[in-house]
């Protein structure tokens, strides 16, 4: 499987509360979350964001609060994927659970810059930057991850696959 898109940079220690503002947690309505992912770092993030883009991002993204909420707000601005140089052990899980690819790539973040059109080889291990003709590794989702990423997230998965 393979996402393509634009990238948006963000930095170090980007934590759910920033992702999500703990002053919208009064509704679980993923179109609504949306509409306020990542304003509090950029006010304008959900108008310029497209359908397909990728956030990029440093170390220990998604840390914080546990809340699902978080990566649910970023897969529905449209936002394909998120690659950092590590991810918060519970927010990664979480993303996986709602569906939504996370790759860490430590090699590959300091080298890709915001605007940078990305192209992810999610079994392949691969990253291509084709604004700047290069490639990075990554450890490659493992199969039975990316069966929760094609149903959707673990809960189509587990009806999909239920006895």
């Amino acid at each position: 499987m393979k996402i393509r898109g634009r990238v948006w940079k963000f930095g170090n220690h980007v934590d759910t509360d920033v992702i999500i503002p703990a002053r919208y947690m009064n509704t679980s309505d993923p179109h609504e979350l949306a509409k306020h992912c990542m304003e509090d770092i950029d006010v304008e993030f959900v108008k310029k964001v497209s359908k397909g883009d990728i956030i990029v991002a440093g170390e220990n993204f998604g840390c914080g609060s546990s809340r699902e909420h978080a990566p649910i707000a970023i897969k529905y601005t449209g936002v394909s994927a998120v690659v950092a140089k590590s991810f918060a052990r519970i927010f990664y899980r979480n993303a996986f659970n709602i569906g939504l690819p996370v790759i860490e790539a430590p090699n590959a973040v300091d080298r890709i810059d915001e605007g940078d059109e990305i192209e992810i080889d999610l079994e392949g291990g691969k990253i291509r930057n084709i604004t700047k003709d290069e490639e990075y590794s990554f450890v490659p989702i493992p199969g039975f991850m990316m069966d929760i990423i094609r149903a959707g997230g673990l809960i189509e998965y587990a009806k999909k696959n239920m006895i």
